[in-house]
């Protein structure tokens, strides 16, 4: 008795399936059990088994053969060996498996066709005014640029590109192996022109054929006010050269601004710490405030403590609208943090004072109830966490 398997059954189809339902079957076995792309010990086996059964019951006269006389009527069942079946060949298996075996399909029109310019990336670090209020930097970088001498075809002014005879200008080289699996298409990229399809006789004298050339070019770049680290700017078609006519890549210019001596940033407000004494804090007084806009006046009232904050409305940074160009949609705020200082060293006079001070206010402590290091902070901030 015959060791094979039913040919239906190793399809896994009805004795009454159509021509269709047999190759729809049988390239989803295929694909499944390709040796290719299944690593299981008998993947080899029964992938030949799922086109011996194919390639028998796809034929009229082998399956009618079959039917009646089972493995006999088709003498030893023998497998050909052969791709054909509901494929081109053995490109078209894989084209089923991968998409294009290779690339083939579309790697001439690829490998000639115009090439788009890579980006470039300028790193620029500015000033805090700088980054709130905005301004013009000019700004100098590398990049390559179509060689003015050959107009980008790297070949000597009159002389022109030679199609590469190897490949005849597709920029691969196919060879064809028989496999006991029957036929290997191997494709590689051409070594004779690199894969460009082409060949320079006469190279240019100043690109030497490299159909671009590196310049160094100056840029100005606006600034918009109200960026902050990290922002980038593009300035379209400022990067490299493209390729065959493709259009320039980008530029990118990433900013990075620079720490203020004083002031720091919190989103669209300006931070500053600001010292006063002992005498304006119990007192109150009427200070002068440093800000980007100028000095400001600002009134301390008496009895001001250590970490009460004041908000100077609108003295903060631009707010940029979503089109990031920062325009004409309001400020944030400046946040004045108040630190009293107390002296170490007292003169002789500033000591009698604060004794006769002291005398006043009595010596009564008062216990303050433990709220944690958090809580402490989020008090002296105050509004800076709300």
């Amino acid at each position: 008795m015959s060791s094979k398997r039913d040919y239906y059954e190793v399809l896994g189809v009805s004795r009454t399936a159509t021509k269709e339902e047999l190759k729809k079957q049988y390239r989803n076995l295929a694909r499944q059990y390709h040796p290719d792309v299944n690593d299981e010990p008998d993947a080899g086996e029964r992938f030949k088994e799922i086109g011996e059964a194919y390639e028998v019951l796809s034929d009229d006269d082998k399956r009618a053969a079959y039917d009646r006389f089972g493995h006999a009527g088709v003498g030893n069942g023998g497998y050909s060996g052969g791709f054909d079946q509901g494929f081109g060949g053995f490109a078209d298996i894989f084209e089923e498996f991968f998409g294009t075996f290779g690339g083939a399909g579309n790697s001439r029109r690829r490998r000639r066709g115009p090439r788009r310019g890579p980006d470039l990336r300028y790193d620029l670090t500015i000033s805090f005014e700088e980054a709130i209020f905005g301004g013009e930097r000019e700004i100098e970088f590398r990049r390559a640029e179509m060689c003015p001498v050959c107009s980008g075809s790297g070949a000597e002014p009159g002389t022109r590109p030679i199609t590469c005879t190897t490949c005849n200008g597709s920029g691969e080289v196919r060879r064809v192996q028989q496999s006991i699996l029957g036929q290997f298409v191997n494709v590689t990229t051409c070594t004779t022109c690199n894969g460009t399809g082409e060949l320079i006789p006469n190279v240019c004298r100043e690109c030497n054929g490299r159909k671009q050339v590196e310049r160094t070019v100056t840029k100005k770049v606006k600034i918009p006010a109200g960026v902050d680290s990290d922002t980038q700017i593009r300035l379209t078609g400022e990067g490299g050269a493209g390729l065959d006519g493709g259009p320039p890549g980008n530029l990118f210019v990433v900013l990075n601004v620079a720490q203020h001596e004083f002031f720091q940033r919190r989103g669209d407000d300006i931070v500053l710490d600001l010292q006063i004494n002992v005498a304006q804090a119990a007192l109150g007084d009427e200070i002068t405030v440093p800000t980007v806009d100028g000095d400001m006046p600002l009134q301390i009232p008496g009895g001001t403590q250590s970490g009460r904050v004041f908000r100077m409305r609108g003295l903060g940074v631009p707010k940029l609208d979503r089109s990031g160009r920062g325009a004409n949609v309001g400020r944030g705020d400046q946040l004045v943090i108040i630190n009293v200082f107390i002296p170490k060293h007292l003169s002789a006079d500033q000591q009698a004072l604060f004794k006769e001070l002291s005398r006043t206010l009595g010596k009564e402590v008062v216990p303050q109830k433990d709220k944690g290091i958090l809580s402490q902070l989020k008090d002296a901030l105050g509004d800076l966490f709300g």
